[in-house]
């Protein structure tokens, strides 16, 4: 295809030869000769100067580029819906029920539902039309499953979990076991019955190998629309806001409540029974032990405001400096009181 039909796709404006022809699709730095790329992160337009690609999507700030581009007000989505209308073809789901699926009696399945092979459905759950539930997952009784979802393989649904219309839920992904409740009884530690549950709502995404535990009384939440990185621990009663991001590695302990639109970037650690504004942002590794305002972004442990923490790990870049110039100026002060004392006792 042409440039000029690509931007039509993406609702972009060609600047340059819109006659070039487009045969690919790349990554900047991986990209040949017929593919197009995108620059949506200012600190990457250096390698539009480098890059082989024949044409790249970027945005109307851009100007320094002798290659043909398309300007758009999102670059990144322009490229995404550049990739869903012309990559290769979608993945081919199960279709139907597999014989090997056991289904429990009483079952209510909706329309076009598939089930892959070795999958256990539980008496009392239901699943709404079009989702796909891959091979060796298992729902237990009681789950309820919306419409279009997409749970793919070794997907552990426990009991009275419910999962909203649209969410999607990567491999190894453990929904609702058991909140880490315990109570130290004469030195024994008591199991806390957790007798709550969780609720996905709707348009939300999950990683694999994630954790979310079930509620102690209630239901632990996450809020439709956010998406949530492998390898997530949620813990019991936590109550994530709509649109949220939570990056690879997070843990969140429980009763914790995280706003809406927040990001908790990758081995980020929040205690519990704290609250996260809406907006806000937590820098990787940072360690949370207080609630932390609205719209304010915090980074380091224990977790400040990030201008803050900046300073303090400047201020921590330069102790070994610190450091000698304090041991050399303690020498000097010793020979100073050495001369002062001779000083003395020569005049006396």
């Amino acid at each position: 295809m042409t440039l000029s039909e690509v931007a039509s796709m993406v609702g972009g404006e060609v600047f340059g030869d819109s006659s070039v022809v487009i045969t690919g699709i790349s990554g900047i730095k991986e990209a040949r000769q017929g593919d197009i790329t995108f620059v949506a992160n200012p600190k990457y337009s250096s390698l539009m100067k480098t890059t082989s690609a024949s044409a790249i999507i970027t945005s109307y700030e851009v100007n320094n580029s002798s290659k043909p581009l398309v300007k758009t007000k999102d670059p990144s989505l322009a490229f995404a819906r550049l990739v869903s209308l012309v990559g290769p073809n979608k993945v081919r789901h199960p279709q139907g029920v597999h014989p090997t699926a056991i289904v429990a009696e009483g079952v209510s399945l909706g329309e076009d539902v598939a089930i892959g092979p070795y999958t256990i459905i539980e008496k009392g759950v239901s699943i709404g039309d079009s989702t796909i539930i891959y091979g060796g997952c298992f729902i237990g009784h009681d789950v309820k499953i919306g419409k279009d979802t997409l749970i793919y393989p070794q997907v552990a649904l426990r009991e009275r979990v419910e999962i909203g219309d649209r969410v999607i839920i990567h491999s190894g992904t453990v929904i609702g076991s058991d909140g880490f409740g315990f109570a130290t009884v004469q030195g024994v530690q008591e199991k806390i019955p957790q007798i709550g549950t969780v609720v996905i709502e709707d348009d939300v995404e999950i990683g694999a190998n994630v954790t979310i535990d079930r509620a102690r009384f209630n239901k632990t939440l996450i809020g439709k629309g956010t998406k949530i990185d492998n390898l997530v621990q949620i813990a019991h009663n936590v109550i994530v806001g709509e649109h949220s991001i939570i990056v690879a590695q997070a843990g969140i302990s429980g009763s914790t409540v995280v706003g809406k639109r927040v990001i908790l970037a990758g081995q980020a650690g929040i205690v519990g029974h704290i609250t996260i504004g809406d907006g806000a942002v937590v820098a990787a590794q940072a360690g949370v032990t207080k609630s932390i305002p609205n719209s304010t972004k915090v980074s380091g442990y224990p977790a400040k405001p990030h201008e803050q923490a900046k300073r303090v790990n400047a201020c921590l870049q330069r102790l070994p400096i610190a450091y000698n110039k304090i041991k050399e100026l303690e020498e000097q002060v010793a020979k100073l009181r050495e001369t002062i004392e001779e000083l003395k006792n020569k005049s006396s």
